[in-house]
């Protein structure tokens, strides 16, 4: 007998109203602007016994600039964002118990920056890294700041271009890329949701 997935599911959301407003959005921004910003690097850190594994550096792959928004300074984010996972995951995913384990990062997409095609989990299991069940990645600035930059879901035909504070929400197996940013530069916020492991 084959199992079939329930119609009402879907890995792939586009929220039809801002997670955030844009005084909030320009709130973050300050914030995330205020933080120490550091190269992006390919793969999640993880832990190997008691060593903790950073990734690596790939401009090839990836090329932006982050920052971690603290937990402390930013708990209203945090908060806002637990709602719409809890809201998302319900409606659309039906996953177990999701909870915020990491921080939310800020990211800065310039001129020819990008992300190629990748997931957001790691097939490294001996590393230990973390269970990650939902992405979630928000619009900060207006979409007219910038061009290029585009989502895409490996499997839909078409770029996703958000407006500013909603968000695109996903299964983080879900293969996907940032296209490169032509002109200006592109301000967005990823987070991932975790869980228990698969099963």
């Amino acid at each position: 007998m084959i199992i079939l997935e329930p119609a009402w599911k879907s890995y792939v959301v586009e929220t039809t109203e801002p997670v955030f407003s844009i005084d909030e959005c320009n709130k973050i921004i300050k914030l995330g602007r205020s933080l120490p910003k550091e190269d992006a690097k390919v793969g999640s850190a993880a832990k190997k016994g008691k060593k903790s594994i950073e990734g690596i550096k790939n401009h090839k792959l990836r090329r932006t600039d982050i920052a971690w928004l603290p937990f402390k300074q930013a708990h209203w984010v945090y908060s806002r964002l637990e709602q719409w996972m809890h809201t998302v995951n319900n409606r659309h995913m039906g996953f177990d118990q999701l909870q915020i384990g990491e921080y939310a990062q800020f990211t800065m997409y310039s001129k020819n920056h990008h992300y190629d095609w990748h997931t957001d989990n790691s097939l490294e299991m001996s590393n230990s890294p973390p269970v990650r069940k939902m992405s979630m990645i928000t619009l900060l600035n207006d979409p007219k700041e910038f061009k290029g930059g585009e989502l895409e879901i490996f499997s839909l035909s078409k770029k996703i271009s958000l407006k500013q504070g909603h968000a695109l929400c996903f299964a983080s197996f879900v293969g996907h890329r940032s296209l490169p940013v032509t002109q200006g530069t592109k301000l967005s916020m990823p987070i991932w949701f975790n869980g228990q492991p698969f099963k």
